[in-house]
Order: structure tokens, then C-alpha cells, then sequence
């Protein structure tokens, strides 16, 4: 039984014209969710790959879906979310209502939900099962630089919350390309385990073999499957186990936290009946 039959969702990715693993995540996101039989319809759209933004604009007949909600699927506030994503649908606020009659609710990005901590502590225990966490740093790695200036606040925040509970002997935020930096974790960490989980939506070229690289587990064997880095564990380096999860994105608990940011634009607009401006 579909539970808003006259709603539908789209969920927003970033996409890549070089890694087909970019839009994976969103993808079968997309399709649980439809399985689950929630909206009428679900569709996604990408800024780098097809369906594109200006796409997504006439994916819903109108005379069939009144309500279309839009669900960035980003780790966090910043440039796409803020600037590209409601320039390309031609949103105008929270509520934007078109010409044909839609109401196109805008939600917040996934990444700032607030079991998004919860699924980074079921991520490190997934990885580093049977390790006490009492004697393991867990790293949060982000990107890092000026460009992706939220994704480190986001980052840093989420290491916040996990310290504050005291289940990890140390918690830090680390980054490629600017300090704390992820190469150093061995200077940073003290702990015989170290758990590294990438705070990215994907899965790509920067999981499968730039943090590698950088925390000393690049693959030797040439061919390797991609995801054969996370397989592997745990990995010996000098003494030390580390303990290497897939990006954060991939974790099936993301199809709830998209529903719940729908759920969550409801409940506000619902205090805020006049938040609606129309084209």
C-alpha cells in the first residue's frame, strides 16, 4: 500500500563522468525505497550524470503527483545544496509551488540528520567486529581544503558527538588534504586498533585508493576489485591493526534517514503554514 499516494520523491546525488560507482549509492537507495512502496513514484537525479537536474523537472505528471519531495542525498549544507540544486529545479525556498500546480518541498541534505552518528558507531563496529572500542581511535576522514569547507565542518562535528559518548578510547576528524591529515594517523593515534571510516556519500576513487594510500594499505595486486580494499581486514601496519569500512553513504540505514528527512520537512512546514511562495 503506497502511504502518500499522491506524493513522489527525488533524491539528489552528485554523480561523476568518471566513476559509475558515484551514483550507486543514491541509486539503490532509490530503488528500496520504491520497494518499500512509500510514494508514488521515486526518481533521481544528478548533477554530473543522467537523469540531469533540468531532467528531474518534468520526471512527475502532475496529474497524478501533487506533492514532489526533493532529498539531497550530500553529506552536508555547502554549494550544491545551498546554490545548484535550487537553481537547477528552480526552487524559491523550503516550498515552491509551479505553474502546474506542484508543491516542490525541499528537505535538508542526508548527512545532517541526527542518527547519521548512529550509523558511523554501527559502521565501525561492523568493520572492526570482536575489538574492544576502549583500546581503538576511530577516524573520521573527510576531504578536506577550501572547497569542501562544510564536509570538514560536518566531519568534525560528528567526531563532537561520538567523543562526547566515551565508547572509543579516541575519536578524530581527519582529512586528505589538510590537517589533522589522514597519512598521519600513526603520529595522531596511540591505540593498538584503528578504525578509518570515509565520510563520503560514495564509494570511489578516493575510498578504493587515495585513503589507501594515505593510511598505507594500497593494493599490490594489480586487477584487484575495487572493493577488495574492505576485505582485507584487518591490515598490519607496523605493529598496529587497522581496521579500513566503505564510505558511510553505502549503508543501507540511508533509505530510513532519506524517508526521515522527508518526515522532517513535514513537521516543520507544518509549524510554518506560510512558508509557501508560489512561481
Amino acid at each position: 500500500m503506497i502511504t502518500r499516494p499522491n506524493s513522489a520523491l527525488l533524491i539528489v546525488g552528485h554523480g561523476s563522468t568518471v566513476n559509475p560507482d558515484s551514483s550507486a549509492p543514491t541509486l539503490a537507495h532509490a530503488a528500496e525505497i520504491r520497494r518499500r512502496k512509500v510514494f508514488a513514484e521515486v526518481g533521481c537525479a544528478f548533477w554530473k550524470e543522467e537523469p540531469s537536474l533540468r531532467d528531474a523537472l518534468f520526471l512527475f505528471d502532475p496529474e497524478l503527483v501533487h506533492d514532489v519531495y526533493v532529498v539531497p542525498n550530500f553529506i552536508s549544507e555547502g554549494y550544491f545544496t545551498q546554490t545548484v540544486i535550487p537553481r537547477e529545479l528552480e526552487l524559491i525556498g523550503p516550498m515552491t509551488k509551479r505553474p502546474n500546480g506542484q508543491v516542490w518541498k525541499y528537505c535538508e541534505p542526508v548527512g545532517s540528520h541526527p542518527s547519521m552518528t548512529d550509523l558511523l558507531l554501527q559502521r565501525a563496529r561492523q568493520v572492526a567486529r570482536g575489538v574492544d572500542p576502549l583500546k581503538t581511535t576511530l577516524l573520521i576522514v573527510a576531504h578536506g581544503t577550501d572547497l569542501n569547507e562544510n564536509s570538514a565542518v560536518a566531519a568534525k562535528r560528528e567526531a563532537e558527538k561520538i567523543r562526547s559518548l566515551g565508547k572509543y578510547a579516541a575519536v578524530l576528524n581527519v582529512y586528505m588534504e589538510e590537517p589533522p591529515l589522514v597519512s598521519d594517523w600513526q603520529k595522531l593515534t596511540t591505540t593498538p586498533n584503528v578504525v578509518v571510516v570515509p565520510f563520503f556519500i560514495s564509494d570511489g576513487l578516493h575510498s578504493y585508493e587515495d585513503i589507501p594510500k594515505l593510511i598505507g594499505i594500497s593494493m599490490t595486486k594489480s586487477g584487484s576489485a575495487a572493493g577488495e580494499v574492505f576485505k582485507r581486514n584487518p591490515y598490519n601496519v607496523d605493529g598496529r591493526l587497522l581496521f579500513y569500512a566503505p564510505s558511510i553513504g553505502t549503508d543501507a540505514g540511508f533509505a530510513d534517514i532519506i524517508i526521515e528527512q522527508v518526515h522532517r520537512v513535514q513537521t516543520v512546514q507544518a509549524w510554518n503554514p506560510g512558508g509557501m511562495r508560489g512561481n
